[in-house]
Formats: C-alpha cells, structure tokens, sequence
C-alpha cells in the first residue's frame, strides 16, 4: 500500500512493532514500511537528532519518552477512528484501515475526544488491539499455532503486523475470525497436511502457518467462568 511515510508513521510502526516483541532493527522496520534501507537510516537518525528515538549497541530502535507520547497519539487516533469506521459507517476491515490511515493525522484533540465519547469510550480497535490512554491492559494469550488440538479457544486479538496485508484483513472479517469469536482447533488428517486447521461459524478453514501466528488466542472456559 503506497503511501507518503512521515515522522509520525515511523513513530506509529516501531510502537506498533515494539508492543508485539520485535526488536527493532533498521532491517526491520524498512520491511515494515516497504521502504529502503538509506531511507529508514536517514529517517531514523533525524528521529534521533529530533529526540524521539534511541538507538542501542545491536542498533535496535526505541522510542524516547517524548518518541512514545506522539506515537501513542497517533495510534489512539488510529484505532478510534478504525472503530467509528467499522462499528458506525459498516466499512470491513480493510477499508477501515485506509481511510484511519489517511484521517489519524487531520483530526484535533478536540474532534479525538468526542469520537471517543461517541463510540462509548471503547477500549481496543475492530482487531482486539488496546486503544492507548484508556488505562486498560492487553490480555494474556497465545498464537493460534501454540494451541494443541483439538480445543476451543476465543480470539483476544489480531497482531498488527496483520494490518499491512489488506487481503488478509477482509479475509479474517468475512470469515468471522474476529476477537470474541469462538474457534475448534482441530487436529490435522495426517501429518502431511500443512496449516492449521479451525472451524468458526460452521465453517473449516486451513489457516497457514503465518496467518495463524497472527492469531491471538485464550481458551474458551477463560471467558465463560468469567461471566
């Protein structure tokens, strides 16, 4: 997806990259981005010039204090407007994605607030992914393919890295493979299959292997003794 990379979608991806565990390498991030590596190190080090981010002694990058305040921001904005596009105006996923992609950076504190008032102060984006600011944490859980079958299990949340394939999004949305969903995880026909296989809404799918790394997962009886 072609777009204009500013200071605030480098702040956005590394915050995004750092919440999920990745170190943050130059390689890594340019990958992210689909960018070039002279750019990301250009862009990295007036990022650091401008102090908004460290870089270590194996060259993984973090975010400064001042680097995590605007990347927060950014991905607040982000994920709010992703829910009024999805929950409000019925956009799937991925179109969800563009459009708050090309909003995030156009709208006022004061704008940012109401809509966060207006969607009943939610706490995570369509994918499951926390909203900064709302002081709520990220539930434990565990990839998709961590799971041994055959069980049930809750979708918590899809990674982000997820995000950047558009395809993949309206794949997940239409299929019903969505936060709150319950999923079997079934065992394989033979040790020759590839994948993993899940059944969601009646449906069986074979999930590749990178798609259902993706997939954050918690076993069903979690949610139901809670309730």
């Amino acid at each position: 997806m072609p777009r204009t990379h500013g200071v605030e979608q480098y702040l956005e991806a590394i915050y995004i990259l750092t919440g999920e565990g990745v170190t943050v390498l130059g390689s890594v991030l340019a990958d992210y981005l689909n960018v070039s590596r002279p750019t990301i190190t250009q862009t990295v080090q007036r990022l650091s010039n401008a102090g908004l981010v460290t870089m270590g002694a194996g060259k993984e990058i973090s975010l400064t204090d001042e680097g995590l305040d605007k990347a927060e921001t950014v991905v607040r904005r982000h994920r709010l407007l992703e829910r009024w596009l999805s929950d409000e105006l019925g956009l799937d996923w991925a179109d969800a994605h563009v459009e708050a992609g090309r909003l995030e950076h156009a709208i006022s504190p004061l704008v940012e607030q109401r809509l966060y008032e207006r969607l009943g102060h939610p706490l995570t984006c369509p994918h499951g992914n926390l909203i900064p600011g709302t002081g709520s944490r990220q539930p434990h859980g565990m990839r998709l393919t961590d799971v041994v079958p055959p069980a049930q299990v809750e979708i918590i949340r899809i990674f982000e890295h997820a995000e950047e394939d558009l395809g993949l999004l309206r794949f997940l949305h239409q299929a019903g493979l969505i936060p709150g969903a319950q999923v079997n995880v079934n065992q394989t026909e033979s040790r020759y299959e590839a994948g993993v296989p899940v059944e969601v809404n009646g449906q069986v799918y074979a999930l590749d292997l990178t798609v259902a790394e993706r997939i954050i997962v918690q076993p069903a009886s979690v949610t139901q003794k809670s309730e």
